[in-house]
């Protein structure tokens, strides 16, 4: 252990912390605009591959190939098609390339080849890989992408050796391949699986169910967390920051919470032995949570109740600096927070004993406003082209979309080309954070023409 510190010590690029001081980065629409014409960049150039007639075992529309791309790209994993079934091992390959350059993000991974051709950042790039990860000004981007891509990797490569021998024990076909697969699918939160039943028939494997969890929920808890760690194994730092604490508290609260209520309250779930009941009930859960979109249980299969409770999961979602979706977990925290100093007349809003920035709260509140509105125009627009659809499959869709979660009640395969579009839009505006998706498609106004660092930020 004492070895392992000390290798730990070495790792300085992991640390792009210089102080915990409590700032929130500013952002402009010139910066999220350049975040969204990267992401549509990617899914366009997955879409075009992905229409090649060598990545397709059977025919696949167009529309089809666009709506898995964007899927992907955005790590959503609602699909129209089944993977297995209808891509080639080539257009599999494309799939998993795209959740791994869509969950660590294309500025970190366009950032890094400019580091690994060059000694640094320009202030452009360095700007929107801010706005990506919703860094704070104490932290250094450039040894921030060096740690999110080192980390990535990692995981995956253990998680992909760990999940192989269970996969060939089980009589999965192409081992390895799915193996690798899954692995990025569980760390980027992405929820695409090679299985027709995602993982319903490893329901009762312990095993499986470990390692998909963990996977997805380190991907789900940030990098911000993960270098908090190693800098309390270095000795930088006696103790966590407290964004790492919130995070932290708030996700393993709302998952006890979550798994406990599953497990007293489906009647679906409870059609099952306790300990494979108690799986169920909390990998579901943990694919809300995490915005994973993996499930041992079919959705559709659970009570009114229990979507009411994984909506709500989904719309909160991941942590910042994540590969997960949802206004996160921080944005929550803050809107909780704000209403408990309304409720009790304080001056101040305090959460965990710390005073929040005002400009933290106004961003919590900007963020979940819009998401909304964004949740709002797209739902009315599926009620409008989707006919016949029943509330509940169309609400949890769009949720599951703009949250970019995965999870359906069956919905998926029955859209129209025109609901197929607005599933689209929604993954997208999801991948980049709802508030980022308003600030990059609406007109600036005239003093953030004059002055766009002082634009509303994420």
């Amino acid at each position: 252990m004492i070895r392992l510190v000390k290798k730990l010590r070495g790792l300085r690029f992991l640390l792009p912390w210089r102080t915990q001081t409590a700032q929130v980065p500013r952002r402009s629409g010139r910066s999220a605009r350049l975040l969204l014409a990267g992401y549509v960049l990617y899914m366009t150039v997955a879409w075009i591959l992905l229409s090649l007639p060598f990545a397709h075992r059977t025919a696949v529309g167009a529309v089809d190939d666009l709506f898995t791309a964007v899927s992907a790209v955005s790590t959503t994993g609602l699909m129209t098609i089944g993977v297995s079934d209808s891509y080639t091992v080539f257009g599999q390959i494309v799939i998993a390339l795209s959740m791994q350059l869509g969950g660590i993000g294309y500025m970190t991974v366009s950032s890094f080849a400019v580091l690994a051709l060059h000694h640094g950042l320009g202030k452009t790039r360095s700007e929107g890989a801010r706005t990506a990860f919703s860094l704070p000004d104490t932290i250094e981007p450039k040894l921030f992408i060096q740690s999110v891509v080192l980390f990535t990797l990692c995981c995956e490569t253990v998680g992909a050796l760990a999940l192989y021998p269970m996969f060939s024990a089980a009589g999965v076909e192409e081992p390895g391949w799915s193996a690798i697969f899954h692995a990025i699918s569980a760390f980027c939160t992405a929820g695409l699986s090679l299985n027709a039943d995602s993982f319903e028939a490893f329901r009762g494997d312990f095993g499986v169910n470990s390692v998909l969890s963990i996977l997805c929920i380190l991907g789900a808890l940030g990098f911000i967390v993960v270098v908090d760690v190693v800098r309390r194994l270095t000795g930088s730092q006696s103790k966590a920051g407290f964004a790492s604490q919130v995070i932290v508290r708030v996700s393993l609260a709302l998952l006890a919470v979550g798994t406990l209520f599953l497990f007293a309250t489906d009647p679906g779930l409870a059609t099952l032995q306790p300990a494979e009941r108690l799986m169920a009930a909390f990998f579901q859960t943990m694919a809300a949570t995490s915005t994973s979109g993996f499930d041992t249980f079919p959705a559709s299969g659970l009570s009114r109740a229990t979507m009411t409770v994984l909506i709500f999961l989904m719309v909160v979602g991941a942590a910042p600096a994540s590969t997960g979706g949802g206004i996160k977990v921080t944005s929550f925290t803050a809107l909780v927070a704000l209403v408990r100093s309304v409720q009790r007349a304080r001056g101040r809003v305090r959460f965990f004993g710390q005073e929040m920035p005002v400009a933290q709260l106004q961003i919590a509140t900007a963020t979940l406003t819009s998401y909304l509105a964004v949740l709002g125009a797209g739902l009315v627009l599926l009620f409008l082209v989707q006919p016949g659809a029943d509330f509940e499959p169309v609400v949890f869709e769009a949720v599951s979309a703009l949250s970019t979660v995965g999870l359906s009640l069956g919905l998926t395969p029955e859209l129209t080309t025109h609901s197929k579009l607005i599933v689209i839009v929604l993954m997208a505006a999801g991948r980049v954070g709802a508030l980022t998706f308003a600030l990059a498609t609406s007109f600036p106004s005239r003093e953030a023409v004059e002055d766009d660092d002082n634009a509303l930020a994420l």
